[in-house]
């Protein structure tokens, strides 16, 4: 993890002090149903045991942050939410992962619906060596929608969704890949809500960008979450703070402690957990 001046944390102050650099409620919210539930899971790439005994729950219409050092397993988690360490050669996984009470490792799971339930945006902006209009219309037109009025509308709702329209709307016959970094990052959360998904997973997608940009797609995942469950990896501590209602600290391939935001940065349950956000490793 960066040592960041912004936190205002550091290896003499206890985590209890980042509650004053909070602005949220005093009282953490309850949490909401869960619309995914990890239980038992374990993940192996070849013989490197990378996800111990992984189990907790993402609530519904919240933001959950996953965090803690590199290669401690918090990307391998998201990953397993939508099935992406499939693609990954020599990967065994056990236990179970729940979505809407349905076990996505079951052998009758159509991958491209879960992909398509799960969308997932990554820490590099990839779009499409293809129009605005084009990036945004993909995915629609794979799952079967032909008709010219439809993909305009779904365009134009993704895109506004994304905070973008208004920089794009004058130019979507021209190549994506003509847009600036943050551009083209909110270009692929468009692209990612184009095929209506249920839940986003963002794995460090502010991480190349400028604070403008990051600020812009922070506030972005603000009004997503009444409509998408939002699950994102960060290594800024400050951000997980900024935009998370909950938060999932690993070490090592476990998951050492998850809590309420508000909970974790002022009253972690974990020693583990104090250390890490207050500046002591990471």
């Amino acid at each position: 993890m960066e040592k960041t001046e912004e936190l205002k944390i550091n290896k003499d102050i206890p985590a209890g002090a980042v509650r004053t650099d909070m602005s949220r409620q005093e009282e953490a919210e309850p949490e909401g149903a869960a619309v995914m539930e990890a239980k038992g899971l374990n993940l192996w790439y070849g013989q490197h045991h990378a996800l111990k005994e992984v189990s907790m729950t993402i609530p519904e219409h919240q933001i959950t942050a996953l965090i803690g050092p590199s290669g401690c397993g918090k990307s391998t988690f998201l990953k397993t939410l939508n099935r992406m360490n499939d693609l990954v050669p020599n990967v065994k996984i056990t236990g179970h992962v729940g979505y809407r009470g349905k076990n996505i490792y079951d052998k009758d799971v159509d991958v491209t619906w879960l992909r398509k339930e799960i969308g997932m945006v990554f820490q590099k902006a990839n779009p499409f060596p293809m129009s605005i209009y084009d990036n945004i219309a993909y995915g629609p037109r794979t799952h079967g929608i032909r008709s010219k009025a439809k993909l305009d509308e779904i365009v134009e709702t993704s895109l506004k969704q994304a905070a973008i329209w208004d920089e794009v709307k004058d130019r979507l016959n021209r190549s994506a890949l003509r847009l600036s970094g943050g551009q083209q990052q909110r270009l692929c959360i468009a692209r990612a809500l184009a095929v209506g998904p249920d839940i986003l997973l963002m794995d460090e997608s502010t991480s190349a960008l400028d604070p403008i940009s990051t600020g812009k797609i922070e506030d972005l995942t603000q009004e997503l979450k009444s409509q998408v469950t939002i699950v994102m990896v960060t290594h800024n501590m400050q951000q997980a703070v900024r935009v998370s209602d909950k938060c999932a600290f690993f070490l090592l391939g476990e998951l050492v402690e998850a809590s309420s935001t508000q909970k974790m940065f002022s009253m972690p349950d974990d020693k583990r957990t104090e250390d890490y956000i207050s500046g002591r490793f990471g």
